[in-house]
């Protein structure tokens, strides 16, 4: 594929405005059905036409029959924490690790990803308050960046049971909008990762977990989860402070909440009443279901449907989409696989191309509020990926993005 810059083609685009660019011979995926033969424009980064006839367009990208779909909204990604650590003992430079990682999620297909940034101060995952700040002020710079090759939000993460953690957050919160903020209603996911709880009801999972990751033997990594238990449970007096400034923020509509691994119905009328309105990997079907009863919005993880289920003994998240009960996928801790669970949910006769594109597009975006995106739809947002299907396995072969400062003028490559 060859990039070419303004200077060598009046559809290219200029600094401070909106990418230009025409797909055609494409099968644009729309809310309810595939058209074949269509093509797809965006001018000044807004698509401006979806139509079913090709018509001659010499400068237009060939698509060559590959699906076009709206760029990827991903509503929680791990992966920026993964990237600043490659190797134990090993941490980049957090603007390097950013940039590295836009890359990575890029070619996966997402064009607006919600980073994780963990408000705690835990050995497990290598977190501080102070890292918080930092990873939440490098998204902020870069996404204002005209060079930014994807849309960077933010996820912010509360362990509920860290008092320093909550007052960071409340600092981070009360900044006004522009200034530390990037979202007018910043996205919080209240979490609790006390083993026997959430995700990890059943500890004898998180247990081999720990063996693996810490290189200890059962009986040690069962010590270990016993202190950490009993750390946890020293600071049970944090939870319900911190989950009523949540609710009253979330009521004020300042943020918008996440109530994360619920695990029963009576744990969803809980979060309803604390003003959460998605529930965020569920671990059972009754919470599934009763979050859909309650009106909440649901997430599933993409790599528990590409693993054929989850690594902690949890529900199935491609059950819970042959049920109705999800509204949408994240990719956790990997990009690829959110496009990886759309191959393996058609594959599998669980659902159709439009309904799985969905999960990993409009989905999300409509979970999280940004009504701007995931459809291609005239007036929405010009983000759009060219990819095809070898079976459940996806192959992306484009990439455009709303804000390119570059437009593809040449035919893809098949």
């Amino acid at each position: 594929m060859t990039i070419l810059t303004e200077s060598h083609c009046p559809s290219a685009v200029s600094a401070g405005r909106g990418v230009d660019v025409a797909l055609t011979n494409v099968r644009a995926v729309l809310d309810d059905e595939v058209v074949d033969g269509a093509t797809v424009v965006i001018r000044d980064g807004v698509i401006e036409a979806v139509d079913e006839a090709p018509g001659y367009l010499p400068e237009a990208i060939d698509g060559r029959g590959l699906f076009c779909i709206a760029g990827l909204v991903d509503t929680h990604s791990d992966g920026f924490e993964k990237e600043l650590r490659p190797r134990p003992n090993v941490v980049l430079p957090a603007d390097f690790a950013l940039r590295s990682f836009e890359s990575r999620v890029r070619a996966a297909g997402v064009t607006t990803v919600f980073h994780g940034v963990g408000f705690e101060n835990g050995a497990k995952y290598d977190r501080s308050v102070a890292q918080a700040h930092l990873l939440c002020d490098v998204i902020t710079d870069r996404r204002a960046e005209v060079d930014a090759r994807i849309d960077h939000h933010i996820l912010y993460r509360l362990d509920v049971r860290d008092a320093e953690g909550l007052a960071a957050l409340e600092t981070r919160l009360n900044q006004r909008h522009g200034d530390l903020l990037i979202d007018e209603i910043p996205l919080v996911s209240a979490e609790d990762h006390t083993p026997g709880l959430g995700q990890y009801t059943d500890r004898a999972y998180y247990e081999r977990y720990i063996a693996g990751t810490k290189g200890l033997d059962a009986a040690a990594a069962k010590q270990y989860i016993d202190q950490l238990v009993v750390d946890r449970d020293d600071k049970l007096d944090n939870v319900e402070h911190a989950l009523s400034w949540l609710a009253s923020r979330a009521h004020g509509g300042t943020l918008r909440l996440m109530g994360h691994d619920p695990t029963s119905a009576d744990e969803i009328d809980v979060a309803v009443e604390r003003c959460v309105s998605i529930a965020e990997f569920p671990t059972t079907v009754e919470a599934a279901r009763r979050a859909r009863e309650r009106g909440l919005r649901t997430v599933s993880g993409a790599p528990n449907v590409v693993r054929g289920g989850s690594h902690s003994g949890n529900v199935s998240a491609a059950e819970l989409v042959s049920l109705g009960l999800c509204d949408g996928l994240s990719s956790d801790y990997m990009p690829t696989t959110l496009l990886g669970a759309v191959g393996a949910l058609v594959a599998d006769g669980i659902c159709d191309v439009p309904a799985a594109i969905a999960l990993v597009t409009s989905g999300p975006a409509d979970t999280v509020g940004l009504s701007d995106r995931g459809r291609l739809q005239v007036g929405k947002r010009g983000d759009v990926v060219l990819v095809d299907f070898d079976g459940r396995l996806p192959t992306v072969h484009l990439v455009v993005a709303a804000h390119d400062r570059i437009a593809p003028t040449s035919r893809a490559s098949a």
